[in-house]
């Protein structure tokens, strides 16, 4: 019963992410994706993102899409706006994931 318990606790320890920092965990997933620049920088631009979208200033994915085209490194394909765009909105202001989700059914 307590080697149960224990396998229990472990696999709920081994659950939790290695970072304990999100923006740090936000960075290491774009560099997956060939998206680099400096981790605040990103961190901060996907954090507007989403008060941008808090707000109302974006209505739409594609604006937001289009505001990151504008604000990211300009060697950034469509794709990797777009992938920034789901993993920002993701980590840091999941319930706007309606957002994308209109965008993907609209397109």
């Amino acid at each position: 019963m307590a080697v149960a318990a224990f396998a229990a606790t472990a696999a709920v320890g081994l659950a939790i992410p290695a970072h304990a920092d999100v923006d740090t965990d936000f960075a290491n997933t774009l560099h997956t994706y060939g998206i680099y620049g400096q981790r605040d920088f990103n961190a901060w631009i996907a954090k507007l993102t989403c008060q941008r979208l808090d707000r109302g200033v974006d209505g739409t994915a594609y604006q937001s899409a289009d505001f990151l085209t504008k604000n990211l490194d300009r060697s950034s394909s469509t794709e990797q706006v777009w992938k920034f765009l789901g993993l920002g909105i993701q980590t840091y202001c999941p319930q706007h994931l309606d957002v994308l989700q209109r965008a993907s059914v609209s397109s």
